[in-house]
């Protein structure tokens, strides 16, 4: 019997450096979107998914990141007292558990690979998922709920996989698929951030990932990667062909949003937005109007 996934990492070390000034003084992972922090939806993905342990790489200003977690005891007794009893529910959705959430930090900025590296000792000898706050995800199943049902049947590692433009595989981990199985792929090699013309496929990694512990002994070796960083995508290759493991992709079912940059945070802004039902009507009113501005101009 496959050990449940109850652990997942959370890298949010990165300085959001695209969305200066506001990262500034703000962490980019809570920044809202709509009316929620980024990183509050990928918590609320995992808890879906069976997560029990949050482990967050975080770096110097993120204090309030850790603060956003903890308990507001004063605005809690106003809530109560003015018989706001919805706001206090929501509330108190984003409160963690004692216990249930930890900090490791990332004192130099070494790639993706060091930042999950960084959490060894919190993991042992466990699978464990990493999420990255930065790619949302809207999906009537969450993301990484799909593919923990998907690695009971698999085992091994497996990361999140959606199609990217050709001319887009320079961003991304990039696959060489060996066998289709539906959803899931079995993997024969996996490179970092190719040129187009190198690439054995269109098939990108993506920011969900289900992974094996020896992952961790991969990323001991320290080798770097692409742009000198360790790469995280560079230790799960060594997984590639092992008996009892294995690396698999997983073709998920939703509509994912790079929020790490601003085109991508627009869009998702929007899109949540439309999907509100409180929200929907003024929303798409209002874009019908610019639209039909911009035609007349």
């Amino acid at each position: 019997m496959r050990k449940k996934v109850t652990k997942a990492i959370f890298p949010v070390a990165g300085m959001g450096t695209r969305f200066l000034p506001a990262t500034k003084s703000v962490p980019k992972e809570i920044m809202t979107l709509v009316d929620r922090p980024l990183v509050q939806y990928a918590i609320d993905e995992a808890r879906a998914a069976g997560i029990k342990e949050f482990i967050f790489v975080t770096s110097r200003g993120k204090g309030a990141l850790e603060d956003y977690f903890d308990h507001a005891p004063q605005l809690e007794q106003e809530l109560r007292k003015k018989g706001k009893t919805e706001l206090l529910d929501i509330l108190k959705s984003t409160n963690m558990e004692s216990g249930a959430i930890a900090y490791i930090r990332q004192h130099k900025a070494l790639g993706l690979g060091h930042a999950v590296w960084c959490a060894r000792r919190l993991i042992g000898d466990e699978p464990f998922a990493v999420m990255l706050p930065d790619d949302v995800i809207a999906a009537e199943t969450p993301c990484l709920q799909q593919m923990v049902e998907a690695y009971h049947e698999t085992g091994g590692s497996m990361v999140a996989a959606m199609e990217v433009p050709p001319e887009r595989t320079s961003s991304y981990g990039i696959l060489d698929v060996e066998e289709e199985m539906g959803a899931v792929v079995k993997i024969k090699s996996m490179v970092e951030k190719p040129n187009p013309e190198d690439a054995p496929s269109n098939l990108a990694v993506i920011g969900r990932y289900i992974l094996n512990p020896s992952v961790l002994s991969n990323l001991n070796k320290m080798k770097t990667g692409a742009g000198g960083e360790i790469q995280l995508t560079d230790a799960i290759a060594q997984e590639i062909g092992k008996p009892k493991g294995g690396v698999y992709g997983f073709r998920f079912r939703g509509q994912r949003f790079d929020c790490g940059s601003k085109s991508g945070f627009l869009q998702a802004t929007v899109a949540f937005g439309l999907a509100r039902e409180d929200l929907r009507d003024d929303l798409s009113r209002y874009l019908h109007e610019i639209i039909a501005l911009d035609k007349a101009s």
